[in-house]
């Protein structure tokens, strides 16, 4: 069993092999978008995500080929303090509803044409249908009011897992992932990361998540509030904060975005829970944000926050809280509009027809 220092000690390769997108692709992405038929930048943030594509994979002339969605599925021991209005048991049902095409996301996903990969990275049980032990790194976190979540070595356990998954994907042939999650509690814990990465008091960055009460919500400020008062976790250190107020999911999600940053893939953000894992792994490695794409704003009350410190501004504003990854697929039609007109619309010269002039 590999020990929490050759965890870290592989983590710390891989991010190292991070490299930022890659500029020139992105300016000749730029100027292609000025020779498309059409007034200059008038498909606005469409545009936007072509260009910051095509610096992700390298080239100004890409294709969107396969799609998938990484739904990181995992318990939050914090649940036991009553911070949700339902179980754990409820976090295996949905999961193994993923592969039954009973779940949201599910019939959003056969939309997008994405195919729909759940991973039960720490589930309090086994779900057959899900559950594969070279992914799972423990069954649910501990409490977090009484003690850390989990240990440093399962935090970078989690986040090497997400990596493995996206090499794997992009051996397949994948070129566009979306993130998604499910667990019971882990609006919870996404709020605890975000509150002690962002500095921000607790109640800025906490929600009602699956529709708390108000008893209900001040009861979740005070656990998270209590919780970062017990263990301290150091800011500067992602992985600390993790294994004391994160969860397996966050953790797991934020080793995606990373090995969509090494695989050359854009990783779609879905929500809350998304964007803290997004968040970690843009402190982990800055430059891994340049492989993040934007999706929706998330319903929860510190969706926008996440987003402007990603500094990302999102393509659709539709009051979604679902999670799942339904706000990641809902942008895959949008983006894959985007490159069609990128890829196929007559340029100036073919219409014979004046290139628009810039005026600034």
């Amino acid at each position: 069993m590999m020990m929490s220092e050759e965890f870290e000690k592989e983590l710390k390769q891989r991010i190292r092999e991070i490299q930022p997108a890659d500029q020139k692709s992105m300016e000749a992405a730029a100027a292609h978008w000025k020779t498309v038929g059409k007034p200059l930048y008038s498909l606005g943030k469409l545009e936007e995500a072509v260009i910051r594509m095509a610096g992700i994979r390298g080239k100004a002339d890409y294709t969107i080929e396969k799609k998938g969605l990484v739904i990181m599925c995992a318990d939050n021991g914090v649940v036991a303090e009553g911070v949700t209005q339902t179980g754990q048991e409820v976090t295996a049902i949905v999961a193994e509803n993923f592969t039954r095409r009973a779940t949201s996301v599910c019939l959003m996903a056969e939309i997008a044409g994405a195919d729909l990969f759940p991973v039960d990275i720490g589930m309090a049980s086994d779900v057959p249908a899900v559950t594969k032990p070279e992914y799972k790194v423990m069954y649910g976190t501990k409490d977090m009011l009484y003690e850390p979540a989990m240990t440093r070595e399962q935090a970078a356990k989690a986040v090497l897992t997400g990596i493995h998954i996206v090499e794997k994907l992009a051996g397949q042939g994948y070129d566009l992932l979306a993130t998604g999650e499910m667990g019971i509690g882990n609006t919870t814990t996404s709020s605890a990361v975000a509150a002690v990465l962002l500095g921000r008091e607790v109640e800025e960055v906490t929600g009602r998540g699956a529709g708390l009460s108000s008893e209900g919500l001040n009861r979740k400020v005070d656990v998270i509030r209590r919780s970062i008062g017990l263990h301290h976790p150091d800011r500067e250190d992602v992985l600390d904060v993790l294994s004391k107020v994160g969860g397996l999911d966050i953790a797991g999600l934020a080793g995606v975005f990373l090995g969509g940053a090494l695989c050359h893939i854009p990783v779609i953000i879905d929500g809350f829970i998304s964007s803290a894992a997004a968040l970690c792994a843009s402190r982990l490695c800055s430059a891994a944000a340049d492989y993040m794409m934007p999706s929706h704003k998330s319903g929860e009350s510190a969706g926008g926050i996440m987003l402007e410190a990603l500094g990302l501004s999102p393509f659709i504003d539709c009051n979604m809280s679902l999670g799942e990854g339904s706000g990641a697929v809902a942008v895959i039609p949008l983006l894959e509009m985007g490159l069609s007109v990128y890829r196929e619309m007559s340029t100036f010269d073919e219409i014979h027809v004046e290139q628009y002039k810039e005026y600034k």
